[in-house]
């Protein structure tokens, strides 16, 4: 039962973790982080992002353009683009460190221990990409919400507002943290020693048949 339970812990965690890397590089790339709806022409949306800023209309037809400068960009941008690499590149590396450590994959079978470190080390850089992804989006949030409310700013200027993707990027978080806590909740039970006496055989025959029946299903 609790090779089932942490089996089903470990496949959690890393599902968990692959859809928040997805939805962050996602995030990284869309333009929609700030929505601006002009009161003069109701017609027109203009979004801006990490990389490009953008108008649509209603007849359906849109146009990009990227920043020419990065450092004619504020620094809430400037920095957040570092920080969403950062979390790009760190949810690869988990995915790929964790992968190895998988109770379902045969590689390596035999050397738990190793598995069991390649778990807790993948669930921390799980962990730090939810952080480094949470920080820019919530960072851009902050500014974006502090000049909505600014008094000195008169009222007859537009005033941007949250994008879309701002909550994509929330998601993408917290989906990597929790993917990287249930792949270290699920290594440090299979911390506990092995079984010992008259059933400690018919213990590691289970376990053995369960993994095989799990590969099995796999490859189906």
């Amino acid at each position: 039962m609790a090779l089932v339970c942490r089996t089903v812990a470990q496949l959690a965690g890393i599902s968990l973790s692959s859809l928040g890397w997805v939805l962050s590089c996602l995030t990284n790339y869309l333009p929609q982080w700030k929505n601006l709806n002009l009161d003069l022409n109701e017609m027109e949306t203009w979004t801006t992002g990490l990389w490009q800023a953008c108008v649509s209309q209603e007849e359906g037809g849109r146009q990009c353009k990227d920043f020419d400068s990065l450092l004619a960009l504020p620094a809430e941008l400037r920095i957040s683009r570092i920080l969403m690499f950062l979390s790009n590149g760190l949810g690869l590396l988990g995915l790929l460190v964790s992968g190895f450590g998988l109770d379902c994959l045969r590689i390596g079978e035999r050397q738990q221990d190793v598995r069991k470190r390649l778990l807790i080390l993948g669930g921390i850089l799980f962990w730090t990409a939810g952080i480094t992804a949470l920080v820019p989006v919530s960072w851009v949030a902050h500014v974006t919400v502090r000049e909505f409310w600014d008094e000195t700013i008169p009222e007859i200027v537009p005033r941007w507002e949250f994008g879309e993707a701002l909550f994509l990027g929330w998601f993408a978080g917290f989906s990597l943290l929790l993917g990287g806590c249930l792949l270290n909740c699920a290594a440090c039970s299979s911390l506990a020693p092995a079984a010992v006496g008259p059933y400690a055989a018919a213990e590691r025959r289970y376990q053995r048949q369960h993994l095989e029946m799990i590969n099995t299903h796999l490859k189906i």
